[in-house]
């Protein structure tokens, strides 16, 4: 059975719903889920702290398994705080790539781990 992933907008509004039953929206201003979402990238990078590149790449399927519900963590607050901001993930994630497609060309970047304005 194949199922159609979600939507960012699905997700945004499943979320406001979920925040909505909790009576949440008090606690959900910018500021607030702009911190949850730093919190929730750290407790993710945790899981990687000290790892070599080996081990990371190889996680075992408990901490994969607790490194995807962290990852769920950071999207689930960015979705919120672009929901109270107004922002549309989508097209502001569009606009990124293209902006960065710019700054790092191909033809220059390729293979390379340096800043744009070092190219």
């Amino acid at each position: 059975m194949t199922r159609t992933p979600d939507t960012l907008a699905q997700l945004r509004e499943r979320l406001a719903a979920f925040a909505e039953e909790r009576d949440w929206d008090q606690f959900h201003n910018p500021k607030n889920l702009a911190m949850a979402l730093a919190g929730e990238a750290g407790e993710l990078v945790e899981h990687f702290q000290w790892l070599t590149f080996d081990e990371a790449a190889n996680l075992s399927p408990a901490v994969r398994e607790e490194v995807a519900l962290e990852c769920a963590d950071v999207l689930l607050f960015l979705v919120r705080l672009t929901d109270k901001l107004d922002i549309d993930l989508a097209a502001a994630a569009k606009k990124k790539l293209e902006l960065n497609a710019l700054k790092y060309p191909a033809e220059k970047s390729r293979g390379k781990a340096t800043k744009y304005d070092k190219l």
